[in-house]
């Protein structure tokens, strides 16, 4: 049986749900950042923000917990981190356990 690989998560912002609230960006803002419009978005490595509809950027290992926190207490539920294989961790489409 092939083993899925989980070790690497990544995150996007649905901006459609997103009311501005700012947990995020305290939470993790190498991850996550306004623009002018008042809506969070993720940004890459490069620091450049991901302005298309459902762009996906990874999650650094050693922020795993701030970005999942950061989904979880969205009051927007606007924020999606998944697995490599496609599956919510977090998020308003994460299995609940």
């Amino acid at each position: 049986m092939a083993e899925v690989a989980t070790d690497q998560l990544q995150v996007w912002v649905d901006q459609d749900l997103c009311t501005g609230d700012g947990l995020c960006v305290q939470y993790a803002p190498e991850v996550f950042e306004f623009d002018i419009d008042g809506l969070a978005y993720v940004k890459g490595v490069d620091g450049e923000l991901r302005m298309a509809p459902g762009s996906r950027v990874d999650v650094p290992a050693h922020l795993r917990l701030e970005v999942i926190d950061s989904a979880k207490e969205c009051p927007g539920d606007c924020i999606h981190v998944v697995r490599g294989d496609g599956v919510e961790v977090a998020g308003p489409d994460a299995e609940e356990d």
